[in-house]
């Protein structure tokens, strides 16, 4: 129960003074729990790239997790009592798979229907899948929970975080510049089984991993309703 319990500290639906558009939340699964993922995972039949895998959610293990009681609490403290887990990404990062993401917003949805709207685009299709550039406030109502499967540390590549920065809108990437030269950076770093929560507006990026230890994250996210309004409805998977 310790997980819950910390989230006493957290913010609830709101975008108030305490919620820096990220958080750390430790052993919130454990390791029996990440154990099965992992080896499930493993067996799975996934559509890998060399950096993980785009939509798991329908993965049994996954949505097992995603549905989670222990998800769902931590989720509902940022995007109200009833969230809707959308979308799940499996990234699996080590010395074989070793990649530098720079900083940069997670603006893009995905979405079941293509509208008209110039508020939304550009837009793509991955893996089969539609997907648009996201106005603000259709991602403020999205949260990411990121589940370490594998202790994230300081030499392995963790997620790093620019915090306060969700309250600025969509950016250009030379505001995302400009603020990654002024403001210092925060590693989220959790043992396997914790949580690290990001709003998709926050920046973020990641470092190459500088040892051998892996660093498998779900990262899935989470929305407050699966409508977004004007005809548009978030798929799933």
């Amino acid at each position: 129960m310790k997980a819950l319990e910390e989230l006493d500290s957290f913010p609830h639906h709101s975008a108030g003074a305490t919620d820096r558009g990220h958080a750390v939340i430790t052993g919130v699964f454990d390791e029996t729990t990440i154990v099965s993922t992992v080896v499930a995972l493993d067996r799975a039949t996934l559509q890998r790239t060399k950096a993980g895998a785009r939509h798991v959610l329908s993965h049994p293990s996954v949505a097992a997790l995603a549905f989670d009681t222990r998800m769902l609490t931590i989720a509902s403290r940022y995007v109200g009592d009833t969230p809707v887990p959308f979308r799940a990404t499996l990234f699996d990062k080590s010395s074989s798979a070793n990649w530098l993401v720079v900083w940069h917003q997670d603006t893009a949805l995905p979405l079941r229907t293509r509208v008209d709207d110039p508020a939304w685009g550009p837009w793509s299709t991955k893996s089969g899948v539609l997907y648009a550039h996201a106005p603000a406030s259709a991602l403020e109502t999205v949260v990411a929970l990121r589940l370490s499967l594998d202790d994230s540390t300081e030499t392995n590549g963790p997620l790093r975080v620019l915090p306060d920065t969700h309250r600025r809108g969509v950016l250009s990437q030379e505001e995302i510049d400009r603020l990654a030269a002024d403001i210092a950076p925060i590693d989220c770093t959790v043992a396997a089984g914790g949580v690290v929560v990001m709003r998709p507006l926050t920046v973020h990026a990641s470092s190459k991993a500088k040892d051998d230890r892996p660093r498998r994250v779900l990262h899935i996210e989470y929305a407050a309703n699966s409508t977004l309004g004007g005809g548009l409805k978030l798929a799933t998977g």
